[in-house]
């Protein structure tokens, strides 16, 4: 199971997005990032897509899913 509270690059608030994790400072789940690059998306589409998210946190997004794997 992935624990995303151990994340930096996300955040969850009850009242933001129905309490779904999201990049830092925006409102574009993590979710999103995961079913884009699914359906063939790559990085840079998502981030033109959704501007507020940044290389950064794509990358720290990534890493902790890859981290997780790993480790289970």
């Amino acid at each position: 199971m992935n624990d995303w509270s151990t994340c930096p690059a996300v955040e969850r608030n009850p009242g933001k997005v129905s309490g779904a994790w999201v990049f830092r400072g925006t409102r574009v789940p993590v979710s999103a990032l995961f079913e884009n690059l699914e359906d063939g998306a790559q990085i840079a589409d998502f981030m033109a897509w959704f501007p507020g998210v940044t290389k950064q946190q794509v990358r720290a997004v990534i890493e902790h899913v890859t981290r997780t794997l790993e480790a289970a």
